[in-house]
């Protein structure tokens, strides 16, 4: 199954032509998963080989207007592209508290009407994620009757136990947001597969008689069946290793993890996409305005053991290419020389199944015109 990350915009404070405002978006399975949404996402999708009318769920790392000024439009515009139909599925939007009141506020002041159905789900953030004379208590915004006009969703608290908020979990794949510190409280976002049934081994199948068909199947799902003869055929017997799942992590603005959540969720993470707002020559800047630079972020992927490290989310001050790559090159100084990859717009990354050779497929897809 493929599964490959999209950059849309990897620069700071606002788009220019050179580089958009954050949003990235991962594929699998044939759904498109957009992370925060700055202004002019929805052009720069229209530019990608993506298609807008495919996302089905939308995660906004933290409440700064880079990661989701674009956010109102682009659901207006998914109004125009999906069907009204009350059966099609709700697009569920994951972001900090306080993003629910936002979309509802910004859309009814416009005289927007979108009916695309949407579930807002807010994660409830703790005080210690920001400095102490920033944090803000957003529980008490359009409560009542206000509120009751907007988008329907839930509230998510932190689970202390794994230092993790839970937002989704199925048969195939879970996703967990943990705790970062910046001027606002931020949120980094885990997807990470579950281990696959490995192929059966179909010479042994026929050997030992098993008809093809159900009872195919049955083994696949891990059950033991009994044949005709009375012979019984474990899953063990006729099974190859399960095949590990992929990680993928994608974390907001931050000048490190609040707690130990972040470095475990993270753990062998297959991407670790990490911003690096200035150069380490400026750490001091960085930190004081709640970012990272390319050395704190190698040296977390260096405690997560992350396979591959992608910095982005630029400063505007580095326009050229050659400015970038100084960034590179720092953390690359930190990892030992450990290939370090800088994301461009329309940069697309595919990652690998863990049990074959292949690694990281790396284009940088041409704009549509």
């Amino acid at each position: 199954m493929s599964l490959d990350v999209t950059f849309l915009g990897t620069g700071a404070g606002f788009p220019s032509p050179a580089r958009g405002a954050s949003a990235l978006v991962l594929r699998r399975a044939g759904q498109c998963w957009l992370f925060d949404c700055g202004e002019g996402t929805q052009t720069q999708l229209m530019r990608s080989h993506l298609r807008a009318a495919k996302i089905t769920k939308i995660f906004i790392t933290h409440l700064h207007g880079d990661h989701m000024f674009g956010l109102p439009g682009l659901l207006c515009t998914l109004t125009l592209q999906r069907s009204a139909d009350a059966s099609v599925a709700p697009i569920d939007i994951y972001g900090p508290l306080g993003l629910r009141s936002f979309l509802w506020r910004s859309l009814e002041l416009s005289h927007s009407q979108p009916v695309l159905p949407c579930r807002v789900h807010e994660l409830v953030p703790t005080q210690d994620q920001c400095p102490a004379g920033e944090f803000r208590d957003l529980s008490g915004l359009d409560q009542g009757a206000a509120l009751a006009q907007a988008p329907p969703g839930t509230v998510l608290h932190l689970d202390a136990e794994t230092d993790s908020y839970l937002l989704l979990e199925d048969e195939e794949l879970s996703v967990r947001a943990f705790r970062l510190f910046h001027r606002v409280p931020s949120f980094g976002f885990v997807v990470e597969e579950k281990p696959r049934p490995g192929k059966l081994k179909v010479h042994l199948l026929q050997e030992l008689g098993v008809p093809p068909g159900a009872l195919y199947g049955e083994l696949k799902r891990g059950r033991a069946v009994q044949l005709s003869g009375g012979v019984t055929v474990r899953p063990g017997d006729v099974l190859c290793p399960p095949v590990p799942g992929r990680k993928v992590c994608v974390l907001g603005d931050c000048a490190g993890p609040v707690g130990p959540g972040a470095r475990r969720l993270c753990g062998h993470a297959d991407l670790l996409v990490h911003e690096a707002t200035l150069g380490d020559g400026r750490q001091h800047a960085a930190r004081q305005r709640g970012h990272s630079t390319p050395g704190l972020a190698a040296r977390f992927a260096l405690e997560c053991r992350a396979r591959r490290l992608v910095l982005t989310h630029f400063s505007q001050r580095y326009q050229r290419r050659g400015d970038v790559g100084t960034l590179r090159r720092q953390a690359e100084a930190v990892m030992g020389g450990q290939e370090v990859t800088l994301a461009e717009d329309f940069m697309t990354i595919k990652i690998p199944v863990k049990n074959k050779t292949k690694d990281f497929v790396t284009t940088e897809n041409p704009m549509k015109q």
